[in-house]
């Protein structure tokens, strides 16, 4: 009789249960907070060490706030024109190598969304992209390829080999199959073809999952420096990632000027290194926040909300 009494009570759910229930949102959101300053702290704490002077960060005393401000790194950093040059190339690739992505995959991940009945072939094309995610040929024969077509010392030689992302294709392509048929049946009803239904209304319903893949390709274009050091014969033709990689990690002066090595030796490693990483990490920070709404519902939402 108690446990009924203290059932009804609490709308018949058990004391302990609707307890425990209570403190979950509490304690998800500790856990979410702590997660967020994981991630965020260690940002602040290179943008203190990028604006503190040498000798504090020798010493170890910048934590999250700078000592001794200055910004002597990035007056180094920003008065070479090479670095302006390296930019400018990394926001060209970007310019070019994201459009491309996302047209590639659209075009790709929108047969692949048909039925075996529709598109005979289906699984063997798809067989054939998700295999090129497990194994590649090598090295040597990618380089040889680019050889071969000419695309060395060019910005092509650096958005053409990755044009087509298979992990975005497979993102894209299992949104496109959550996308009822009826919406199609009815564009073919009207006369519509697969290039006008694509465009009016596949592309249109997918844009939270577009604008996520877009960002995946931004980043990934911003971050890569392995391919411009070994497609880039020029060292002035190199992305901004290549550059920071010869400059901050290899410490390649070869280019630097004597006034520059003047400068350098009033700046730490650690100072020049962190000025570096921030100010390349800067435009994809700069872009997140525009595209954000739509990464958040292209990663937890399918394309009809129920």
């Amino acid at each position: 009789m108690a446990q009924t009494a203290t059932s009804n009570r609490t709308g018949g759910i058990p004391a302990n249960r609707k307890s425990r229930r209570d403190w979950f949102p509490v304690l998800n959101a500790v856990l979410l907070i702590f997660i967020s300053l994981l991630c965020i702290l260690p940002l602040i704490h290179i943008i203190a060490l990028s604006f503190s002077s040498s000798a504090a960060a020798s010493a170890g005393r910048v934590r999250l706030w700078p000592v001794d401000f200055t910004m002597a790194s990035y007056s180094f950093t920003a008065g070479r024109a090479a670095f302006w040059k390296a930019m400018l190339v990394s926001v060209e690739r970007i310019g070019i190598g994201t459009p491309l992505n996302l047209l590639m995959t659209i075009l790709v991940a929108y047969p692949l969304s048909k039925e075996t009945t529709a598109f005979r072939m289906r699984m063997v094309y798809a067989w054939i992209f998700f295999m090129t995610m497990l194994f590649n040929g090598g090295l040597i024969p990618w380089y040889s390829t680019l050889k071969e077509f000419h695309l060395l010392d060019t910005i092509w030689g650096l958005v053409l080999p990755g044009a087509v992302p298979v992990f975005s294709v497979i993102l894209l392509l299992n949104f496109f199959r959550e996308i009822p048929k009826e919406l199609e049946e009815a564009a073919l009803i009207d006369g519509a073809g697969h290039w006008r239904t694509l465009w009016t209304i596949f592309v249109p319903i997918s844009k939270p999952a577009i604008a996520t893949l877009a960002l995946f390709s931004m980043v990934e274009h911003w971050n890569s420096w392995f391919d411009g050091l070994l497609i880039m014969g020029d060292p002035t033709h190199y992305p901004l990632q290549s550059y920071i990689q010869t400059i901050v990690i290899q410490q390649n002066l070869s280019n630097v000027s004597y006034d520059d090595v003047l400068n350098l030796a009033q700046i730490s490693d650690r100072t020049l290194k962190a000025s570096q990483i921030f100010l390349g990490s800067l435009p994809i920070i700069a872009a997140y926040p525009f595209l954000q709404k739509y990464f958040v519902k292209g990663i937890v939402l399918g394309s009809v909300k129920g």
